[in-house]
Parts: C-alpha cells; sequence; structure tokens
C-alpha cells in the first residue's frame, strides 16, 4: 500500500503544485510584463488622437488674404466707360486703378488722378487735400493683417 498511498501523495502534490501556479501567480513576472501589455493601447491612443488631429487642422477653412501688388483694370460702368473706384489712384488715358498710394502710371508714367470720396471732384495722386470740400485724404500703402477669430483682448465682445 505504501506503493500505491505514495504515488497518490506524489499525484496530489503535483496536482496541488499546479493549482497554486494557477491561483497564485508570480506577481514580480506579471508586473515585467505591464509596460508590454500597456504599451499597445496607449500606442493605439497616440496613434488615434494625433489622426484627428491631424484631420480636423487639414479641415479647417484657412483665411484668404488677397494683396494687391500692381494696377488692375477698371470696372466698366453700365455706359461702357470705366468706373473708377472712390479714393484710389486711377490712370484715366490707360484705365487702370493702382493701389493706394502709387501716384505715377507704370504703363504711360503720368501722373495718378483720385476722385474725392465727399464732394467726388478729381485731383492728382500726389495732393493730399481735397481743393472744393477740404477733406485731407492721406492714403499710404495699407498692410495686411489677419487677426485671430475669436474675442477682443481682455474677453468682452465689441457691441
Amino acid at each position: 500500500m505504501s506503493g500505491l498511498g505514495g504515488q497518490i501523495t506524489s499525484l496530489w502534490t503535483q496536482f496541488l503544485d499546479l493549482l497554486s501556479k494557477l491561483v497564485i501567480p508570480d506577481w514580480g513576472a506579471l508586473i515585467g510584463l505591464l509596460p508590454i501589455l500597456l504599451l499597445g493601447p496607449i500606442v493605439l491612443y497616440l496613434l488615434a488622437t494625433t489622426g484627428i488631429w491631424t484631420f480636423a487642422s487639414l479641415r479647417r477653412p484657412r483665411a484668404r488674404v488677397r494683396t494687391l501688388e500692381g494696377p488692375r483694370p477698371a470696372a466698366l460702368g453700365e455706359d461702357g466707360e470705366a468706373a473708377f473706384p472712390v479714393g484710389e489712384p486711377f490712370c484715366l488715358r490707360d484705365r487702370l486703378v493702382y493701389p493706394p498710394g502709387t501716384t505715377r502710371c507704370e504703363a504711360c508714367g503720368r501722373d495718378l488722378a483720385v476722385r474725392c470720396p465727399m464732394c467726388g471732384l478729381e485731383r492728382p495722386a500726389d495732393i493730399d487735400t481735397c481743393g472744393n470740400c477740404g477733406l485731407v485724404l492721406k492714403v499710404e500703402p495699407r498692410i495686411r493683417a489677419l487677426r485671430p477669430a475669436g474675442p477682443p483682448p481682455g474677453g468682452a465682445a465689441a457691441a
């Protein structure tokens, strides 16, 4: 019996050793696996959020700025004649409108004219004051600057 009892005891101790490995794990080995187990979800999260940010930044509307660098042809009125804008220098001979601050025509070399916004009288572009109404129209080349969208500094909305 000792032979059969010894075998049963040995089988029972082997079963208990196996069961103890399943019920009571090796915590040192499991903690060593934590970086590998957590690295996958962290990488997937970072890839997903980066992809969303990239997609959102590509789809965001962009500000469009158009700068007037040279002369442009004057618009035609209903009668077919050139209609020059008020307050901008223009060349009557070449029918070109120039950016603010220009005083000479690039095509013919003549002095440009400006129509007064208040009374409509034409005068040379190099004279700042209208001789008819006295309006001082000192036009300088504009620098285009973009303002960020959102409320003004201080957080108060303009009324």
